[in-house]
């Protein structure tokens, strides 16, 4: 089974959308995915969460959402409401989601 680990930096809905849909498509093609929230992406959890966004609701449902950026939340502002979101939140890599654990899993990376 291929490895991927998609890490989202943009915080732009659009662009959130397309890494939502080949989430879901991938993971059921067989792949394993994980969805890493980075940069601004950050962000995105609260307006997802709150809007009731079906491709966010099945993504978490899937536990296709691996981790949120801590040090990224508390830099936009969002570390509150991240904290209680129900994602986990990583900060290994000095605050922040290292890509070297998932290379180390034989993950590929592609980043948005």
């Amino acid at each position: 089974m291929k490895k991927i680990a998609l890490f989202v930096f943009r915080g732009d809905p659009l662009c959130f959308i397309h890494v939502m849909l080949n989430a879901l498509d991938l993971n059921q093609r067989g792949f394993d995915v994980k969805v890493i929230l980075e940069g601004e992406s950050v962000k995105l959890v609260q307006p997802m969460q709150e809007s009731g966004n079906k491709l966010f609701a099945q993504m978490t449902e899937q536990k296709l959402i691996d981790c949120v950026c801590k040090a990224c939340s508390a830099k936009m502002g969002v570390l509150s409401y991240n904290e209680t979101s129900g994602l986990r939140l990583s900060d290994e890599m000095s605050g922040h989601p290292a890509m070297s654990t998932y290379l180390n899993d034989g993950y590929e990376i592609i980043t948005f």
